[in-house]
């Protein structure tokens, strides 16, 4: 099953492309990188040759933009091992290179393209975390122009690739680039290279490709563009590469027009039975493509069989196929449907608190939820730069939020989880008075199961709502289940959310405050609380 938008079929027409030539260059000049085939000379497959055709497509003498690119935002979305990391690092060297056919310099008589190299490039790539850039397209980048025979036309460093011009000084620019959004603001990039986009889920990510998508019109004259590549992403998650590919499904549905994006998606289609180990084989081998032919199908299909296996991590990386994972603790597209976007409760009115905190590494989030209508909505969350090792949660906006909320609404009760914050929450409780503030300790996991299974009951029977931010949607998409050591009244066993692994850069703090924030609610409403706002109270505050 293949998305390709736009689909060639429909368009009905062949446009003029710079690929055929960009191949032959880079078969002819570059090297294939960190692997197997470290050292060898390039090879295309059938797949990333047509993928360069249709990435390089321009528009046809006679057009009021011939010559220019087609396309100024590409996404490759392929399954894992199938070396489009590398195929987006050939691109990057090309583009960077002083002699190739990157650019159309205009056409012959025939019809036929005159082709140039970029003048003065600089490419950013861009990866998710700073330890990352090894790993991805800038560290194959630098190994395949370090063994190439052009590799005494570039002065590679560690971080960044500078292009030598005929006059012995740099006059073109590569370099590896973590997620700050303002660190390439301004920046007049010619290429812009986003490796493994699936994982571009935080909000410092999902602004620095932003920001530099707003950088692509800065240089008219070096018809500028973005390649993305990803494997499936996990829905609910609000990546980068969700956020594309819903994208570029509205322009296949027709919803949107004069797109200038060139999709392409393969996967496994729908129906195989994955439980058969030859349906199981013949979705690997849907999935793969071309790759197929050097990979070991049987060992990948054979991975299914694993007990320890996550079996929806599994369908996502070899079968290209956006899944939940099957442990995750809510269900993304329930949650999506309560949204109410945009709902604030109306100043007076009743609600509950719920907060957790952290200090430097987690986030802390601060969830309220109206007593009346079971309403979640966002109060506050702050999560560390990825860049910035010496963040602290800025603890004077967290109580500036705090005040803010007992100033606008009435508030019945808050539950907060106090670890790190002990004294911080023993002030709210001494300002505001024990019983509207109480420690919540999440780590008393009964008691923190039941809170989690009413949550989640609520879910399901449409009791709970929320203000449909995305932030917390992502947050409560990461969440995971962890069992703990005791049943329910009939036996089922119970769980807690936590984070996938202990090291994921995957944040749920949001989750766990809505829980705490929905749990407060329940025990209001058991203690007799109506939901309608009590008479108003004095929380004025005299900082000092």
């Amino acid at each position: 099953m293949i998305l390709h938008v736009p689909d060639l079929e429909a368009e009905g027409q062949q446009w003029p492309s710079l690929g055929p030539m960009l191949c032959a260059w880079i078969e002819e000049n570059l090297v294939f990188g960190p692997g197997d085939l470290l050292g060898q000379p390039a090879k295309l497959d059938e797949e990333k040759r047509f993928l360069i055709w249709r990435t390089y497509e321009v528009y046809p003498p006679g057009h009021e933009h011939a010559g220019r690119r087609r396309f100024k935002r590409v996404c490759w979305s392929l399954r894992k091992g199938s070396a489009k990391t590398e195929a987006l690092a050939w691109i990057a060297a090309a583009e960077l290179a002083p002699d190739a056919p990157v650019r159309c310099d205009g056409f012959r008589k025939d019809g036929s393209l005159i082709a140039r190299p970029v003048r003065n490039p600089y490419i950013p790539l861009l990866t998710y975390t700073e330890e990352q850039t090894e790993e991805l397209a800038y560290g194959a980048l630098r190994e395949i122009l370090q063994r190439s025979k052009i590799a005494d036309r570039f002065d590679i460093g560690l971080a960044r690739i500078l292009r030598i011009g005929r006059h012995g000084t740099a006059d073109g620019k590569a370099e590896a680039v973590a997620g700050s959004p303002s660190a390439r603001d301004g920046a007049r990039t010619t290429m812009q290279a986003f490796d493994e986009v699936h994982r571009f889920t935080t909000p410092p990510l999902r602004k620095a490709h932003q920001t530099m998508l707003q950088n692509i019109p800065k240089r008219r004259m070096s018809d500028s563009w973005s390649l993305e590549t990803t494997t499936a992403y996990l829905p609910g998650e609000h990546s980068v590469a969700e956020a594309t590919h819903s994208y570029a499904k509205a322009v296949a549905d027709g919803r949107i027009k004069n797109s200038r994006l060139f999709y392409f998606h393969r996967q496994a289609s729908d129906g195989y039975d994955y439980a058969d180990p030859e349906q199981r084989r013949k979705a690997v081998l849907e999935a793969s493509g071309p790759v197929a032919a050097w990979s070991s199908l049987d060992e990948i299909a054979g991975l299914y069989d694993d007990p320890t296996v996550d079996r929806s991590y599994w369908e996502r990386v070899w079968l290209n196929r956006p899944v939940r994972s099957a442990d995750l603790a809510f269900d993304a597209k329930r949650w999506a449907a309560l949204a109410r976007p945009g709902y604030r409760p109306p100043k007076g009115a009743l609600i509950t608190i719920g907060f957790d905190g952290a200090r430097s590494h987690d986030a802390t989030g601060l969830v309220g939820c109206e007593i009346e209508t079971g309403v979640l909505f966002r109060l506050g969350c702050w999560e560390k730069d990825p860049l910035d090792d010496d963040w602290q949660v800025p603890q004077t906006e967290v109580d500036e939020a705090v005040v803010s909320a007992f100033a606008e609404w009435s508030v019945s009760r808050m539950y907060a989880d106090p670890p790190y914050w002990e004294t911080v929450v023993a002030e709210w409780a001494g300002r505001y008075g024990e019983k509207a503030v109480v420690f919540f300790l999440t780590r008393l996991y009964r008691k923190m199961a039941d809170a989690v299974r009413a949550f989640r009951n609520a879910q399901d029977d449409g009791s709970l709502s929320h203000d449909g931010d995305a932030d917390l949607a992502r947050h409560v998409g990461h969440a995971h289940r962890r069992y703990i050591a005791s049943r329910d009244d009939q036996g089922a066993p119970l769980w807690v959310i936590a984070k996938g692994r202990p090291d994921s850069p995957d944040k749920i703090d949001l989750a766990v405050a809505a829980v705490l924030a929905w749990q407060a609610r329940r025990d209001a409403l058991a203690s007799g609380v109506s939901g309608k706002p009590a008479p108003a109270q004095d929380y004025t505050v005299d900082w000092i």
